[in-house]
């Protein structure tokens, strides 16, 4: 019997989730489980989108345009299938990353939260805390945190 069945992975859309995904879909491949992608999301107005995008720089690829969660759920499945997952499922989930992927992996059952390390390492991370970390702490589930930066 295999250790895990159903692994959520999240993404925000950067290279660094990416390979997040990559590595997910490789040990979902591996077990025979099923692989559930997440994009987490906020609805916000068009004055603090472009307020944020303002602040945000080149990082502000997450929050522009039409609907960027199903489009980088969509470019992370293309991802997941390259990499060998069977089962997929793509998931846009609303509310802050740490809190929504806890939720869907608990929601879905799920035996492993597959995260990045963007933000482990760096000063905003250390002061405000990083979805890997936060994730590590509060999750009901294994937690593996992946060297992708």
């Amino acid at each position: 019997m295999s250790a895990y069945r159903k692994v959520v992975v999240g993404t925000d859309g950067s290279e660094s989730s990416f390979r997040a995904v990559e590595r997910a879909a490789t040990l979902a491949a591996g077990e025979d489980a099923t692989l559930v992608i997440a994009c987490a999301y906020v609805l916000a107005d068009q004055r603090s989108v472009s307020h944020a995008a303002d602040q945000l720089g080149d990082d502000a690829y997450q929050i522009r345009g039409d609907n960027p969660a199903e489009d980088i759920v969509r470019s992370a499945r293309e991802r997941a299938v390259a990499a060998g997952a069977g089962t997929i499922e793509a998931r846009t989930v609303k509310g802050a990353p740490v809190e929504s992927l806890i939720k869907l992996a608990d929601d879905v059952g799920a035996d492993l939260l597959v995260v990045g390390n963007k933000g482990l390492n760096s000063l905003t991370g250390r002061l405000l805390g990083s979805v890997p970390a936060d994730a590590a702490r509060r999750a009901t589930c294994d937690v593996l945190i992946v060297h992708t930066t």
